[in-house]
């Protein structure tokens, strides 16, 4: 398929503003069990304030996507089937959702509304953090689903499809919820440790779900359409030496990418490395060395690297039509 690079800067923006949120949801609820230390309200008000940007640059890049943005809206009309308007309704849920839950902290609401059996304090900011923690997970499933719905595309036709989503966006969150602790950071603070090491785990569990995704198309994929199938015609020496005109055309534009067999195996391991490789050794640092550089430098190199592998993701998948448009002449 041809990557459309709207589509690039969308899925990985809002995957990113939804790991982020995750991430402060996940330290909040550790705080309010006593697992860890209390966090300063600046520290979700501007962590919220970033997942609420990154969600919304998503969502500005999905109109340069769209023919006719004027009518983007009517796009939701078909929620009952189609995954596209379930995501298109799940991203504004999800996004005020989101400055809901920054907006409690912002008021202060955190004054215990309940206290359990065994003392932990049920405020306002924690059920709007549930809510919110809900409407992101049905965002990553309705945004997956776009892709592994489509039969017919064998290489996005997957549960690790919707997996890889959800594991990538929360690791690249965690990621910058480091580098927003290591900002915060003081000499008794425990927070950049927590953060790197679940963003350690989530980057570790997502290479290797989309390892076993490249695995799998590479390996394991049998075309259920050839050639002979492509025009209807039941012979073993077929060799097509045209496509139909001299020139491109829509369908060599969109559902090929142009490139070669050879570029796509080296953004492969590009991606492999950004994403994952030197994130790793950053996060790792984090525990002995202090400041703020080395989190942001893994917050970049690890985005860089998402954006190559939302390419290589779109470009993997082969549409059945290139069996015909093969030769220009």
């Amino acid at each position: 398929m041809h990557p459309p690079f709207s589509m690039v800067f969308l899925t990985t923006l809002i995957g990113a503003g939804q790991g982020l949120f995750l991430a402060l949801f996940t330290g909040q609820v550790f705080s309010q069990f006593k697992l860890l230390q209390a966090h300063d309200s600046q520290f979700f008000v501007i962590g919220t304030a970033i997942s609420i940007l990154l969600l919304c640059m998503g969502l500005f890049a999905a109109f340069f996507h769209l023919g006719r943005p004027e009518r983007a809206w009517r796009s939701a009309t078909r929620w009952k089937t189609s995954w596209l308007s379930r995501e298109i309704i799940a991203l504004p849920a999800a996004l005020g959702a989101v400055a809901l839950y920054g907006l409690a902290h912002f008021l202060g609401y955190t004054e215990p509304l309940m206290i359990t059996a065994g003392g932990t304090q049920i405020d306002l900011t924690l059920l709007l953090g549930l809510l919110a923690t809900i409407a992101v997970y049905l965002l990553f499933i309705c945004t997956g689903m776009i892709y592994a719905g489509i039969k017919f595309l064998q290489e996005w036709h997957t549960p690790l499809t919707v997996i890889n989503y959800i594991l990538l966006g929360t690791a690249s969150g965690f990621t910058i919820a480091t580098a927003l602790a290591a900002y915060f950071a003081t000499e008794e603070s425990s927070l950049v440790p927590f953060y790197a090491t679940w963003a350690i785990i989530f980057t570790f569990l997502a290479l290797i779900t989309r390892s076993a995704a490249l695995i799998r198309n590479r390996f394991f994929i049998k075309p259920k359409s050839d050639m002979r199938s492509a025009i209807g015609i039941n012979h073993k020496n077929i060799k097509q030496i045209a496509q139909g005109s001299m020139g491109g055309s829509f369908n060599t534009r969109e559902y090929f990418h142009g490139k070669s067999a050879g570029f796509v195996n080296t953004m492969k391991i590009v991606f492999l490395v950004m994403v994952f490789a030197i994130p790793l050794v950053l996060l790792v640092l984090t525990f002995n060395l202090s400041g703020l550089i080395i989190p942001l430098v893994a917050v970049a190199v690890q985005y860089l690297g998402l954006m190559v592998e939302r390419w290589v993701f779109f470009a993997d998948a082969n549409h059945p039509q290139n069996l015909y448009y093969q030769q220009i002449s």
